[in-house]
């Protein structure tokens, strides 16, 4: 089978995040000075639980792994939000609108920028349409459940996870924490 991404290209960025009109290709090494974009979101429901996906046996980074909701890189010509948009609709079936939506946070990596989107969303897991590429399976779990798998090495290391549960929803309609 075909990798799909190994087409995939993606707008370069400089460190102050403009678009340089210049595009990379998905499994290049990125040069000194060049940024891409990527997405990560996090749907949490009314009981405060994520939902997260367990990560396909032979994908390359983390295998087997549990991961948070959804999660990617911005394709050429994408924003965040659409990038996070068609990620969601691509790995788990489900659609989301993020047309009024900034990314909570942001986390600046090595060779880009990480847009992270907090959302709360009933979700019905039966409902879901996993793709196989990509995901094998995808519960709910709470933050005492996210810590503990993370301790044990089944869920990604992410430095932040205990946080995610308390960030969420500390908005307030203008922005303001």
């Amino acid at each position: 089978m075909a990798d799909k991404t190994e087409n995939e290209l993606w707008d370069i960025y400089t460190k102050d995040r403009e678009k340089t009109g210049k595009l990379h290709r998905r499994g290049d090494a990125m040069k000194d000075g060049e940024y891409h974009l990527a997405v990560h979101v996090c749907i949490f429901n009314s009981r405060n639980e994520l939902l997260i996906q367990q990560r396909q046996p032979f994908k390359e980074d983390w295998p087997d792994m549990w991961d948070l909701t959804a999660a990617g890189s911005a394709l050429q010509g994408e924003n965040s939000c659409q990038a996070a948009e068609r990620e969601v609709a691509e790995e788990l079936g489900l659609k989301i609108d993020l047309s009024d939506k900034r990314a909570d946070f942001t986390i600046n990596f090595k060779n880009g920028f990480d847009d992270y989107f907090l959302l709360e969303q009933e979700v019905d897991l039966a409902a879901l349409r996993l793709q196989p590429e990509e995901v094998q399976a995808a519960r709910w779990c709470s933050k005492e459940e996210a810590l503990k798998m993370q301790e044990e090495g089944t869920l990604i290391p992410y430095w932040f996870l205990d946080k995610l549960f308390e960030v969420r929803g500390m908005h307030d309609a203008h922005g303001r924490r």
